[in-house]
């Protein structure tokens, strides 16, 4: 029987479970207010983003490749696809996510998630950061223009979740303030913004069918672009969400299992009539590090909690005070964000291009309120600093025979485009004897601009009847070396 226990799944432990399902339930009253929010960004009915948000849950938690991550429809999906509502309607916005989904799956198979290899410390923390502000910044319009009431229930909730863990982690601390509040709101008869002030909930579970649109050439041209875009964003998010979980949890996830997943969960919101999701770090960081959950059945439960408290208890969930909710988000942003990286002490000794690259992804995410172009243009200012970093590693010196019939250049680091485009202007043409070493030994050449720039040397010492052998070259560079040299045209 040893080999039964050892394969039963963790979440069958009492305390494992309770802290999932518990989990799973904050989740859920959290994902209420926001999926409303984003379905009235995008430009559709909330019953729409409610129901992306329970299919997205359910079906990632089964095919998704990191436990305890949270998928739902999320601000920046409702950002790509509100043209789409506006100008096409909602058939068009379905086939979309459909097709967002299949993208998603085909980008999955290609191997997209390896590129998180090429995703800096820097730009992680970074997006760590602007994301906080992110969830930060969402909530401060609930407190702007509201009834006085909101503040001190906003206080009490903070005090809550701050204190209550001191007395028991058994349950939840923004589990405990919402339901505190709501109770406080509803006896003292107390008016401030609830829920149901966001939007109506759903009555009924969504049915599947597929979206109205002619199934056309001409369709596929409309819904192709944003179809992309949406795969594109969905993936970066998640995959960023996964990688941040990772190290929050100390364990690794199948990235390309997550990609494949993300894909699967879009094409069944879909034909659900949903607006399509990816990971939402704001209830992925509820549910992993406030609430302690590390399985598949939180992300699940999550899922079905939302359509059981959309249904059954839509009137008691409608009258949960906004601020009970925006206290739980706010707290998140503050345990989110990464306090350490802007410490005098941090600051001081981390490298002048490291410290850019971080507030460059902030300073983008946060002007274009999306995570997946923060992290693109903030991934390729970190490379150029590299490159440039790398470029300024080469050295050339020079030896010259006693005699003066030969000198031989020792040339030192790594060769690519950023550093070989100099090479050509360290060497003395005019003066050198007949005989012109370039040793190699310490060096590697990475591309054609190099050997480009090698026969650009040669070039110009033939050109004044001298002979030049390069020497030194290790297996790879000899191997490129050979291949390229002579059949690059623009030799300078």
């Amino acid at each position: 029987m040893p080999e039964l226990s050892l394969s039963r799944p963790a979440w069958l432990s009492p305390k494992v479970a309770r802290t999932e399902v518990l989990g799973g339930l904050v989740v859920a009253l959290a994902l209420i207010p926001e999926a409303i929010s984003f379905s009235i960004i995008a430009g559709v009915d909330p019953s729409v983003g409610l129901f992306a948000s329970f299919t997205m849950a359910v079906v990632i938690s089964i095919v998704g490749g990191r436990p305890a991550m949270i998928s739902a429809a999320t601000g920046a999906i409702a950002l790509v696809v509100a043209p789409l509502a506006r100008e096409h309607g909602m058939g068009v916005l379905v086939a979309t996510v459909i097709l967002g989904g299949v993208f998603q799956v085909a980008l999955g198979a290609l191997g997209v998630a390896k590129l998180m290899r090429f995703v800096p410390r820097s730009v992680m923390v970074g997006f760590v950061n602007a994301l906080a502000i992110m969830i930060f910044m969402a909530q401060v319009p609930e407190l702007i223009g509201v009834p006085w009431a909101v503040y001190p229930l906003f206080a009490a909730g903070l005090a809550i979740m701050v204190l209550f863990p001191k007395l028991t982690r058994v349950v939840p601390a923004p589990l405990v303030s919402i339901v505190a509040l709501t109770a406080v709101t509803i006896a003292a008869g107390i008016a401030v913004p609830t829920v149901g002030d966001k939007g109506a909930l759903p009555s009924s579970l969504p049915v599947p069918g597929l979206p109205d649109v002619p199934f056309t050439l001409q369709t596929l041209q409309t819904i192709a672009p944003y179809a992309l875009a949406f795969a594109l964003v969905g993936l970066m998010e998640s995959l960023m969400t996964a990688k941040l979980v990772d190290d929050i949890t100390d364990t690794r996830s199948n990235k390309t299992r997550e990609s494949i997943g993300q894909g699967v969960a879009n094409i069944v919101t879909g034909l659900f009539g949903g607006m399509g999701g990816c990971a939402m770090i704001g209830q992925t960081m509820i549910n992993v590090k406030t609430a302690g959950s590390r399985t598949r059945l939180s992300t699940f439960l999550a899922g079905v909690f939302l359509m059981v408290l959309c249904i059954v208890f839509g009137p008691l969930v409608s009258q949960i005070p906004m601020a009970a909710l925006v206290a739980v988000m706010v707290l998140v942003s503050v345990g989110t964000f990464d306090w350490h990286s802007i410490a005098p002490k941090t600051l001081k000794r981390m490298p002048a291009g490291e410290i850019i690259v971080m507030l460059v992804t902030v300073a983008v995410v946060v002007a274009t309120d999306n995570l997946a172009i923060g992290v693109v243009v903030g991934s390729i200012t970190a490379m150029v600093i590299f490159a440039r970093r790398v470029a300024t590693l080469v050295e050339v010196t020079s030896v010259t025979d006693p005699d003066g019939g030969q000198v031989v250049y020792h040339v030192t680091g790594e060769l690519f485009f950023a550093s070989s485009n100099e090479l050509v202007h360290r060497f003395d043409y005019a003066d050198d004897p007949d005989e012109v070493v370039v040793d190699l030994t310490d060096a590697h050449i990475w591309d054609a601009s190099t050997v480009a720039a090698l026969d650009a040397v040669t070039t110009k010492y033939e050109a004044r009847g001298k002979r030049v052998d390069i020497v030194g070259l290790n297996e790879p560079s000899a191997a490129m070396h050979g291949r390229l040299s002579g059949e690059l045209s623009g030799n300078h």
